[in-house]
């Protein structure tokens, strides 16, 4: 097989989801803002020219330039570094993204294209044209940025629930999957209450505005948050679609994904509360302050979502066809025959300061196998989780390394290379003394062996998945 890993920058003592993680947060929150900023902008042409609310169409302008500067620009920055960071993370994995959904794609980048020039044309034109132009405009504006996200939606939710894709590869099975639409819904209530939240922001900076104006236009703006009522039923919707193991690892399987499920129903409840008891209900009037308190709450509640969404696929970074390392199931055995890194054609950086051939191996073995989700010292950095494990410990764990902890995939790489792996890490733990016997104990090598071969070559999904079409056969 071609070597599926291009080692372009390893982003130091970060690790590199996180910098795709949290590149990918802002990315999500500002496009967000952009499609309810669509939906939100056609209710307020629709007050100002049915003349059910006189201020809405100079805060309609404004609103729009708050659009333009925000999304488009931070959208359009982040959006490009979102494909550059994951080229650099995961070639492998937007490359299958690429090959089977390339006409979606394709077709998402026209309506991108159309949300572009429809955006910028309300922008450049709007305070000249009349009514029905302005909300011809807008109406596109809306169509052409929900539809985006119509598209990339199917692609994302393909990513943890492909279906019928794993067996058909037909393209709409993999679409049309079995959670895209309460993600869909979820995200389009989310954008809505997004939009509703920034509006209040830039209401209170139109001081073109009386008190009682901005008190009107804040009212309507949270009709918007009205459908955050359904939010409860399409989030145990969506948990009801994802595969079961999945679902274990966000309602206690793993403490950091619970955590951070925990912030985003918190963040989300606080927000709805306010809105339903404050705003709807008593209708008081929402500060700058108190509005970008709540837009902060918002952020981290899309954090909190994100992280989930994109933890729960593990050991996947695409469910059943590509592990988070970019190595697919049918290469794990092949892999531990020949060696992982046996074609790796990409030097080590600071190969000297390794004091052997084994170190550097094992380097080498990290750095594929590895360097996506770890680093060696810093974040979620080997040393720290396996350190002050036994020497025969780490042997054990990473050669079953799937069943010692179920959301990681199996060890793809020769006994010889897993003994290089134990030793890079007693190394680092040890501070890198300058002496290091290499480990070459044919015992321990054919012990590692039988570890591997017990383990099998399947991730722990697998496992489960085939033991449980063996029962119902």
């Amino acid at each position: 097989m071609d070597f599926p890993y291009y080692p372009v920058n390893d982003f130091g003592p970060v690790i590199k989801g996180m910098v795709i993680g949290g590149l990918g947060i802002v990315h999500v929150f500002v496009a967000q803002f952009a499609i309810g900023g669509g939906l939100l902008m056609c209710y307020f042409q629709w007050l100002a020219q049915s003349g059910r609310c006189e201020p809405a169409r100079r805060f309609l302008d404004g609103y729009f330039k708050a659009i333009v500067l925000i999304s488009f620009v931070i959208g359009a920055l982040t959006g490009v570094g979102m494909w550059l960071i994951t080229i650099q993370t995961s070639a492998r994995t937007i490359g299958l993204m690429v090959d089977a959904f390339h006409w979606i794609w394709l077709i998402e980048w026209t309506f991108f294209v159309l949300e572009i020039i429809t955006g910028y044309a309300f922008y450049r034109y709007g305070p000249r044209l009349d009514d029905r132009a302005r909300m011809t405009l807008l109406v596109l504006y809306s169509i052409a940025a929900w539809f985006s996200l119509f598209w990339v939606n199917g692609i994302l939710s393909w990513q943890l629930t492909p279906g019928e894709w794993t067996a058909t590869k037909n393209l709409w099975d993999g679409f049309f999957n079995p959670s895209f639409w309460p993600s869909l819904l979820f995200r389009t209530v989310t954008s809505m209450t997004t939009a509703a939240l920034a509006a209040c922001v830039v209401i209170n900076t139109m001081t073109a505005h009386d008190r009682h104006q901005r008190v009107t236009l804040i009212h309507r703006a949270s009709h918007f948050l009205v459908p955050m009522a359904a939010m409860p039923l399409l989030g145990i919707w969506y948990f009801a679609a994802i595969p079961p193991d999945s679902r274990s690892w966000a309602l206690g399987g793993s403490a950091a994904m619970t955590l951070f499920l925990g912030l985003a129903i918190g963040a989300s409840l606080l927000i709805g509360l306010y809105a339903f008891v404050g705003l709807l209900g008593k209708k008081l009037y929402i500060n700058a302050a108190t509005a970008a308190l709540l837009c902060a709450l918002a952020l981290a509640a899309t954090a909190g979502g994100e992280f989930v969404r994109e933890g729960v696929r593990k050991p996947y970074t695409i469910r059943e066809a590509l592990f988070s390392n970019s190595i697919t199931e049918s290469e794990v055995a092949e892999l531990r025959r020949i060696g992982s890194v046996t074609n790796d054609p990409f030097p080590i950086r600071d190969a000297g300061s390794y004091r052997s051939d084994q170190l550097r191996l094992g380097a080498k073995v990290f750095r594929f196998q590895c360097g996506v989700c770890h680093t060696i010292n810093g974040v979620n950095g080997l040393v720290h989780l396996a350190g002050s494990w036994r020497t025969d410990q780490k042997r054990m764990n990473i050669a079953k390394l799937q069943h010692t902890k179920a959301f990681m995939p199996p060890f793809a790489g020769s006994a010889e290379e897993l003994e290089a792996l134990v030793q890079l890490i007693e190394w680092e733990t040890e501070k890198r003394p300058p002496r290091w016997p290499d480990s070459v104990d044919p015992g321990v090598t054919a012990q590692i062996q039988q570890w591997l071969d017990e383990a099998g070559t399947a991730s722990v999904t697998a496992q489960s998945r085939l033991a449980s079409q063996r029962g119902s056969d």
